[in-house]
């Protein structure tokens, strides 16, 4: 910003004008608002409380219940039927567990704490 001294005399001149409009407005806003008090404007952009539909919220109400039956293991509304687990016989199992047997003592002969 510059300084008072700096401008020139047409600048001045610019400025003085400029304040005496806006003088001659504010008393015109006075005359005609008379004796009432003029609200100030506001600092920033006011920001309107956002609300929600009474649909919306349904919706978010019913997901939540549903998420809650989902964790607690009751029905809900709309979910698919469980999967039945596969079970594997004692000789699958048993074979399963005789390789892993020989895959960690391939490990360790190499001298591996991990697979």
């Amino acid at each position: 910003m510059m300084k008072l001294t700096e401008l020139t005399t047409t600048q001045l001149q610019r400025i003085i004008a400029i304040k005496e409009e806006i003088e001659a407005l504010e008393s015109q806003i006075n005359s005609l608002a008379g004796e009432a008090e003029i609200p100030a404007p506001p600092a920033g952009k006011v920001r309107r409380k956002r609300r929600l539909s009474r649909a919306g919220r349904a919706r978010i109400a019913a997901a939540a219940k549903a998420r809650w039956a989902r964790l607690r293991g009751g029905p809900a509304a709309d979910s698919k039927p469980a999967r039945k687990r596969r079970k594997v016989s004692a000789e699958v199992r048993a074979r399963l567990a005789a390789s892993a047997r020989a895959r960690w003592k391939k490990a360790k002969a190499a001298g591996k704490s991990t697979l």
